[in-house]
């Protein structure tokens, strides 16, 4: 077990080192979030499983807290309404779960911050191919893998992995680095 254990937090390490290649990604993306912010726009998460957890848990550092006990910044999560959900997935489909609350409250340069470790979620493209059609920004969260998320995406960071659950490690981490340099930019004294 010690093998396995070992084995494990050494590709965890070797890809968060790799990770660094999308420095300038992560960059790019705090600053629409930031400028998105200071235009009194909104950020809005999405996801499927474990990105739905991290897209609620993002949306919560910004409107709650991250480190700072601050004014509250506008994020939301299109994963939390259980009604809106399966009504619209009821109604026009699963893939429309998230385009059509997007379509609902998104205005023009917000951000719709996307996360699939695919990068092929069909719900997830849907909101970001609505997102564009409004005028939202798009950031998109994936794998390694080039694929229809990055193409939809003013900007893409993707992780340096083709596993799910390493890819994930590093999707939270990079959430959570962006909710820490824009509570920065905003708070810090």
């Amino acid at each position: 077990m010690k093998k396995v254990i070992t084995d494990y937090l050494n590709q965890a390490s070797m890809n968060f080192k790799l990770l660094d290649r999308e420095s300038n990604n992560i960059e790019k993306s705090a600053n629409i979030i930031i400028k998105a912010l200071k235009n009194n726009n909104k950020i809005i998460f999405c996801g499927n499983g474990g990105s739905a957890a991290d897209s609620q848990h993002l949306a919560a550092e910004l409107m709650g807290r991250y480190k700072l006990n601050r004014d509250p910044l506008a994020a939301m999560s299109l994963t939390v309404d259980t009604s809106a959900i399966t009504a619209i997935g009821n109604d026009y489909g699963y893939d429309k779960v998230f385009s059509r609350q997007l379509e609902g409250i998104g205005n023009k340069n917000d951000v719709l911050y996307a996360t699939s470790t695919s990068g092929a979620s069909k719900n997830v493209i849907e909101a970001a191919k609505k997102a564009k059609d409004l005028g939202i920004y798009v950031i998109g969260v994936t794998g390694e893998n080039n694929a229809e998320l990055s193409d939809l995406s003013d900007v893409s960071i993707n992780a340096p992995s083709k596993e799910t659950n390493h890819i994930q490690e590093m999707h939270i981490a990079i959430g959570q680095l962006i909710c820490g340099i824009v509570e920065n930019y905003f708070f810090e004294k």
